[in-house]
């Protein structure tokens, strides 16, 4: 899967939120400053180059929508992120967001309590 850039990401944070637009629609949710209608429409172009994106045509409109869903995005990219920097061990990322201090007393918590249930239901 070939990665996205920022805006591409953006765009299609708005089209999985959206689950199905126009281009208006996409430059509707975008904050300002607006990229103008056509460079859009090339994003939205670039996108369904890369497979993340189809459309259906009603005449001269064409109605875009995902062709993979935001999560099963945010899987392959934290398994790229991992594999790139964190030498394919999630424990590695995991052990960097915990010393790096970015989680919250209660953000420990939770993943504590997560990582117990994980445990408990693992088989031998």
């Amino acid at each position: 899967m070939e990665r996205l850039t920022p805006t591409e990401e953006q765009i299609m944070n708005i089209i999985w939120k959206l689950e199905k637009a126009v281009i208006r629609e996409v430059l509707d949710n975008l904050p300002a400053p607006k990229p103008p209608y056509t460079t859009l429409a090339s994003h939205i172009r670039q996108l369904e180059k890369k497979g993340y994106l189809d459309h259906h045509a009603f005449g001269t409109t064409f109605q875009y929508f995902p062709l993979l869903t935001q999560e099963a995005y945010r899987q392959n990219s934290t398994r790229r992120l991992i594999n790139q920097h964190f030498e394919g061990s999630a424990k590695n990322f995991l052990s960097f967001l915990v010393k790096e201090e970015k989680l919250s007393g209660e953000d420990l918590a939770e993943l504590k309590k997560m990582i117990d249930e994980a445990a408990k239901n693992k088989k031998p």
